[in-house]
Formats: structure tokens, sequence, C-alpha cells
């Protein structure tokens, strides 16, 4: 068996490169392995919402000053359709730059691609990782079984057989695309809940990033049909706030489902990112935690000797570290769907007082949007 690196890290997306990055002061040998090719993974143009949060971590990796455009949020408006109750948080109020951002993935991709190699950090591209093996730290990858000290895995698809999935289908889909309208966004972004799942404008260069969760037969329906019958009915369903909609562009559609790994971290193997959960795109967590997870293991990775890499105690800590941060953000998330995924009067009276006394209440709304910028540990 070879002995490729200290660490390998399956999956070359921007989590498991994030982490290869953070850990370049440490002096560790990391080679990342990537199913894609290269050419691919720096062509996937769509929107990635980020925290303030995450751009800090992306700053301290060197990264941040190489993206561009990035289109900022200054505001989040967040309401529901039919009922009464809103929420509105300003980057002023929590004294933050921005209270995110919305960038390109292909260009951050490309961006962290780009420091790996002035770096000199080994990625392999179209290395198809078929198997991770946890009782002798190994991944088998196009024929050849490598070893390392500590495997850490940033991508879902090679976990199956290695750790627990557990999941729940929404029975929704998300319709995604990018919006235009008549009124500038002023780097506003909009979170409507509607009675069959959020609807999400996210500000993106001259218009907006639409995430539109609906069921599932009517996300069809959206995908397929005309652009002037689209925009009518979105038209319909978020209101006239953002002002009227005049094109719709680049649809695409994928089918929701929740997913967690029972465990997250063996004695010679990690799992982070999509690996570890796949969230719902409500209150777009879902990336910003896969980062976080790869910040925290490459921080307590750095400190600690190389001898200790893949030894149970470092294993017992991950987990120990991630527990809050990650099962509270599953809960939330999966909280807001089920409890905003309906139009029962009662129940829509009840969330528009929650909203009224959240938006009213300077400190709570002050640490529900702290806990979104930078996590929910507390």
């Amino acid at each position: 068996m070879t002995h490729h690196a200290d660490i390998v890290v399956v999956g070359g997306g921007p989590v498991g490169a994030a982490f290869a990055l953070a850990l370049q002061a440490s002096g560790i040998a990391v080679a990342v392995l990537e199913s894609r090719e290269r050419e691919t993974v720096v062509a996937d143009a769509r929107p990635l919402a980020l925290t303030h949060g995450s751009r800090l971590i992306f700053e301290r990796i060197g990264v941040w000053d190489l993206l561009a455009p990035v289109t900022t949020i200054t505001r989040v408006h967040v309401s529901q359709r039919g009922g009464f109750g809103r929420v509105e948080m300003t980057a002023e109020n929590e004294e933050v730059p921005a209270l995110g951002y919305v960038v390109d993935y292909a260009c951050l991709s490309a961006a962290l691609s780009q420091v790996m190699t002035v770096r000199g950090i080994s990625v392999e591209y179209g290395a198809r990782v078929t198997a991770v093996h946890e009782q002798q730290p190994a991944v088998e990858c196009n024929g050849h079984k490598l070893g390392a000290r500590l495997v850490v895995v940033a991508d879902g698809g090679v976990v199956d057989g290695l750790a627990p999935q557990k999941s729940i289908e929404y029975h929704q889909t998300a319709l995604t695309g990018f919006v235009q309208t008549d009124t500038p966004h002023c780097h506003t972004a909009y979170e409507r809940f509607t009675s069959e799942g959020p609807l999400a404008l996210l500000p993106y260069n001259g218009g907006y990033a639409l995430v539109w969760t609906t069921r599932t037969g009517r996300a069809e329906h959206l995908y397929k049909c005309v652009p002037h019958e689209f925009l009518v009915m979105l038209q319909k369903e978020f209101g006239s706030r953002a002002g009227t909609f005049t094109g719709i562009s680049q649809r695409a559609r994928y089918p929701l489902v929740l997913r967690y790994a029972a465990h997250i971290a063996y004695p010679s193997v990690v799992v982070i990112g999509n690996a570890a959960q796949s969230l719902h795109p409500v209150a777009g967590q879902g990336f910003n935690l896969g980062l976080r997870d790869a910040w925290e293991l490459a921080r307590s990775i750095c400190t600690a000797p190389v001898q200790e890499l893949g030894g149970v105690a470092a294993s017992n800590a991950q987990r120990a570290r991630r527990r809050f941060d990650r099962y509270a953000s599953i809960a939330v998330t999966h909280g807001l769907v089920q409890l905003f995924s309906n139009d029962f009067f009662p129940l829509r009276a009840a969330r528009g007082f929650g909203m009224t006394l959240v938006g009213s209440v300077p400190p709570l709304r002050d640490y529900f949007a702290r806990r979104m910028i930078f996590g929910l540990r507390g």
C-alpha cells in the first residue's frame, strides 16, 4: 500500500480545498483527491451565499481577495405570505460590513484551485475514490490503495459504506434561476415563507438569484413553463416588494432531502461538509456549516503533534467540538421547514406573533442574526 500523505482529503470542492489550505501553516503533508476534472470544477457557474463568518475564514486562508464579483447583502427581510409579521436585519445593526455575500461557485472554485497550486498542495483531478477504509486508514482510488495517517472526506458520494446516513424526505423541490426586476436590489435579500416552502431572493450582480421551494409537481411545471407565465406566478407568490419581475434565466431544479451522518469522526477518518450533512436551503446554512466543519478541524490539527493524527482522543474531540453547531443547524433548518410549510391558520397567526416579537425586540433580533452569521454554537 502506498503512503500518499499525512492527510488525504477526499473531495476537492470548496470545503475540501478550504480545509487543505487551512492546514498550510502546520507543515503537514496533504493530498487532495477530486473526482471531477479541473475544467469541470471551475466551470460550475451558480450563486453561492456566504455568511460574514465564512468570509472571515476565506480571508484567513488567503482566498477572499481573489473573488470577484462579490455581491454584498446588507439587509435581510423575512416575511410570510398570507400572514402578518416580519423580521428585518441589517449589517449596521449587527456592526459587520455585510450580513452575507453572494459569489459565483465557479469563481470560488477557481480561486481555491489557484491558491492550492501556488502553495504546492497536491491535487489529483479525475481521482475516483470508490472506498474509504477506517481500520487501516486508506482510500481506494483509480484502482490503487493510498494510505495516510488521517482521511478527511468532504465528498458525500463515498461515505455510504462508512458513515451511516439518516435522511428525511421533504417532498419538495428547489427551483433556482436568475431573475431581473425593474427596481434595484439595494443589497437586500428576501426570505418569504409560503405554504409550500420558502422563497428566497438573493441580490446577485444586477438582479437576484432565486431559490423557490415548492412541491415537486409544481416545481416541474415552473421549470418547463414559458418565461412570461413563470414571472406571473412568481409575482403572485412573492408580491411587489422587490418590484416587478421582468426576466428569468438559467432555471434548474433539484429535490430536497435532509441527510446527515450519524457519526462524523472515527479514529482515522473524519467527514465534513456534504459528507457530514446536506441541509434544506432555508436560511442558507448548509455550505457555511460545512465550511465551519473544515475550519474547526484544521485548527485542532494545527495545534496537535502530527503523531496524534488519527487517534481516538482527536476523534472524540472533533465530535464534541462540532456537536452543538451541527445538530443545532440541522434542527433549526428542519424546524423552519416544518413550521412554515403549511397554511394552518392558528399556526400562521402564531408565526406572525413570533416574527413580530423577534423583529421588534432588538436583543432577540440580534441574537438570531448573529447565529445566522457565525453559527449556532451559542
